[in-house]
């Protein structure tokens, strides 16, 4: 196996999401349904996604960090109510992982 590749296994998910470049959009590529959210005591977005876009506000509101975005779909997989709508950010922006 490739040196590099080796090093790779051996990072912690926070070496590797720092290694993961970003050309995030001015326009944000997750929606959230702010109405169905307060009606949600589970609330798993904010526990599901591996980079922690999702946070809860003072008020109570999901906020949503999506410069961050692994583009997964963890978190639209995982809303049993359905109120994150995902799309693929507009070409050229979004995500860039190195080596795959």
């Amino acid at each position: 196996m490739k040196e590099y590749l080796k090093n790779a296994e051996q990072l912690g998910l926070r070496d590797k999401l720092f290694r993961t470049s970003f050309k995030p959009d001015t326009e944000n590529h997750l929606r959230v349904n702010q109405e169905v959210c307060k009606e949600c005591s589970e609330r798993v977005c904010l526990n599901v996604c591996p980079a922690e876009v999702y946070t809860e506000g003072d008020d109570g509101l999901i906020v949503v960090g999506f410069e961050g975005c692994l583009e997964c779909g963890t978190c639209r997989i995982s809303c049993t109510r359905e109120a994150i709508d995902w799309i693929n950010p507009k070409g050229g922006f979004g995500v860039c992982y190195r080596f795959g």
